[in-house]
């Protein structure tokens, strides 16, 4: 039985946010509550970014064309890039409310009710995120990733503004709401800036991380004793799927089939390996200056 694809995961999310915003909603509407605008604003984003992800999940599922010849999984990107602007709009707006509160702090009521349904949203988050942590880490999915991150500091937003509404209870520092939505603000704009760095990181073409490398160095080295050679090892991630290429150094008296076949075997082998991975391989002779003229590009890295 196949496992559910990613739109799936995110439509789990789409209905958390639709949850969350309301019981979050009424939190606010009983208490007027600046810690707990935030916490509403933090969720109306979630919504946005959870339907961006499903756009974005969409359009990265297609195969690929004569326009996308390497497919469309850097689709991916445009959803976290949304969504950490989105987050970063949220926390703007926090501030905004929430500074004018410092001056001028109001009375909060009927909190007991509404930190149990902040509770309960927190709660709905938090194994979400969960979910959508494990899915985009089996996937290979920026998109599950940031969103499930952004639902964690979802959960983390709202615990705080918990904690900060049962000391207002407890010692009456009306201050501390709008003091608590601050905090917010920036946490959730951290949170923003290192997502907005991931989508940035991922439309640069970044290469693959040094533990997959290895793996895919340690494939190559296996055929060292055989007297071939390896350069010129380019990686890259998009989305779900990445990309490697390289050049095979073999004896120039071997048969095109020969090479042919130790090139099929080497790409299986990397794709076995490193599953989502498309493998593109260079044959080239051992003995013409020319196949080495392209190895000081491997300066970053090791050749074989």
């Amino acid at each position: 039985m196949s496992s559910p694809s990613a739109r799936v995961y995110i439509s789990l999310s789409i209905a958390a946010a639709l949850i969350t915003m309301g019981l979050k909603f009424g939190a606010y509407q009983l208490t007027s509550s600046v810690g707990l605008f935030s916490d509403v604003a933090e969720s109306s984003v979630n919504l946005i970014a959870a339907l961006a992800a499903f756009w974005a999940l969409t359009v990265a599922a297609q195969p690929a064309d004569r326009e996308h010849t390497f497919g469309h999984s850097k689709a991916e990107y445009f959803s976290s890039g949304l969504e950490g602007l989105l987050i970063l709009v949220a926390a703007i707006g926090i501030c905004m409310t929430a500074i004018p509160r410092l001056f001028n702090p109001q009375p909060i009521s009927d909190l007991e009710l509404a930190l149990g349904l902040s509770l309960i949203a927190a709660a709905v988050n938090g194994g979400v995120a969960w979910i959508l942590l494990r899915a985009g880490k089996r996937l290979r999915s920026i998109t599950l990733r940031a969103d499930a991150h952004h639902l964690l500091s979802d959960v983390w937003t709202s615990l705080g503004v918990v904690l900060g509404l049962v000391i207002v209870k407890i010692t009456g520092w009306l201050i501390l709401d709008p003091i608590m939505a601050l905090i917010v603000a920036i946490h959730i704009a951290w949170v923003s800036m290192n997502l907005l760095n991931e989508t940035i990181e991922g439309l640069m073409d970044r290469a693959l991380p040094e533990s997959e490398q290895a793996v895919i160095w340690a494939t190559l080295t296996a055929y060292q004793t055989q007297g071939i050679h390896f350069h010129a090892l380019r990686t890259r991630v998009a989305g779900a799927r990445s990309f490697v290429s390289f050049h095979v150094l073999v004896p120039g008296d071997w048969t095109v089939q020969k090479g042919h076949g130790l090139c099929e075997t080497l790409e299986k082998s990397i794709m076995t390996a490193l599953p989502g991975t498309h493998v593109i391989t260079h044959l080239e002779p051992l003995e013409d200056p020319v196949s080495w003229s392209d190895a000081d590009l491997d300066r970053s890295h090791h050749s074989l």
